[in-house]
């Protein structure tokens, strides 16, 4: 393993005076006060600790860490607890080998996208904008190396920064990440996203007011781009989920029933929307200009649609001077005003799609009719009340 002239007492000025070994040579050196704690230098001068041991009836080298980043103490505490493992019948190289061959952050999540994701959610597209978002940073990290700290600490800065519902969404992510790796065989040991404790969120009771609905048309009919326009007003006139409306494909919409079958939904039910006279003008406007396109709200980006349109809808929202309204709301706002007009919460829920365990058995047994009517109801009110009529759908403008 060694001669007597390398071993000796590990000091710092004894290390600090050892010789650079020639060119493509490599030194080693052991402490006599730590079975095993080695020192290598390389011909560049670089030194580090090592653990020298036959383990299983061979030899192996266990790099602790460089000198003198690491100091001797630190070293010779790590070798002991490499000394302990390897008399538990352990070889520590083995760990780290399977380490190496182990998977990055960033490639589980791809496989995890088309195994999970694009097979199991119509939100998918949501899962990569969070780990764009907030993940990115951690890519090239192997999944052992995502300790529960670091996910406490992350959740912890985006509910500071971005809010608490924020942050609740990617500790889920992450969560189902994990369970999922164990599923498919990449992962065998305890979720760390698993018992972090969520933010407390508040319930969310937004949806556009009377007095705001005269601004908030006015400010949609001014909306230059025709495709931002027709989005915001079919999402206000249906109550329809924004990722489902902005991937609306025409081979799902029936114009002489008006009806739109959405054959996959948050939930994981298919859902059958009545359309109103003014979404079905709008559709007939933009079916004259859809040269073959598979989707309503088509577009050039890698998507093949209309992604979220925050640059329109915040052009849309100060010119009304509304600063705290989100798309999703106006979702919230159909059915608030349904219920304004009389409409039952069964009602209101099966025209939303919003799966309740009491209410699920009922809603198998309404038809249409009934939903048609308090949609028609809700929607004349909402324009009753804005003191507008829904203009025809102009040429988009980009």
């Amino acid at each position: 393993m060694s001669n007597d002239d390398n071993k000796f007492n590990f000091t710092k000025a004894s290390l600090d005076s050892l010789p650079t070994p020639a060119t493509g040579k490599r030194a080693y050196y052991y402490d006599t006060k730590l079975r095993g704690l080695g020192l290598s230098i390389t011909d560049r001068g670089s030194k580090s600790f090592i653990v020298y041991r036959w383990v299983s009836g061979k030899p192996e080298r266990i790099t602790l860490g460089r000198y003198p980043d690491l100091t001797i103490e630190q070293a010779r505490r790590k070798a002991t607890e490499v000394n302990a493992t390897i008399a538990q019948g352990e070889n520590p190289n083995d760990k780290r080998r399977a380490e190496r061959g182990e998977m990055t952050l960033k490639e589980f999540f791809d496989e995890f996208l088309e195994r999970h994701s694009k097979l199991h959610k119509t939100s998918w597209k949501e899962d990569q904008a969070q780990f764009d978002r907030y993940l990115a940073p951690w890519s090239k990290r192997k999944l052992s190396n995502i300790t529960k700290i670091d996910i406490q600490k992350l959740h912890q800065e985006i509910g500071a920064d971005k809010g608490h519902y924020a942050a609740n969404r990617l500790l889920a992510l992450l969560s189902v990440m994990f369970v999922k790796a164990n599923e498919f065989g990449l992962w065998n040991k305890e979720n760390p996203a698993k018992g972090i404790k969520k933010f407390k969120e508040k319930s969310r009771e937004r949806f556009l007011q009377a007095v705001e609905l005269p601004r908030f048309f006015k400010a949609l009919a001014e909306e230059p781009n025709g495709s931002i326009r027709d989005y915001i007003w079919i999402s206000i006139l249906t109550g329809v989920r924004r990722s489902n409306v902005l991937s609306m494909k025409w081979k799902d919409i029936y114009l002489e029933h008006n009806e739109w079958h959405i054959p996959h939904t948050k939930n994981g039910t298919p859902h059958i929307v009545t359309l109103v006279p003014e979404v079905v003008e709008i559709l007939k406007q933009r079916q004259q200009q859809a040269n073959d396109n598979i989707y309503v709200f088509p577009s050039t980006g890698k998507h093949g649609h209309l992604v979220e349109p925050k640059k329109g809808w915040q052009r849309i929202r100060e010119r009304a001077k509304i600063d705290n309204i989100r798309i999703h709301d106006l979702r919230r706002t159909l059915g608030s005003w349904q219920a304004r007009t009389g409409a039952s919460l069964v009602m209101i829920g099966k025209s939303l799609n919003q799966k309740s365990i009491q209410a699920t058995s009922i809603y198998a047994r309404l038809d249409l009719d009934p939903v048609r009517a308090s949609v028609e109801r809700a929607t004349s009110a909402i324009l009753e009340a804005a003191g507008v009529k829904l203009k025809q759908s102009k040429e988009p403008v980009d």
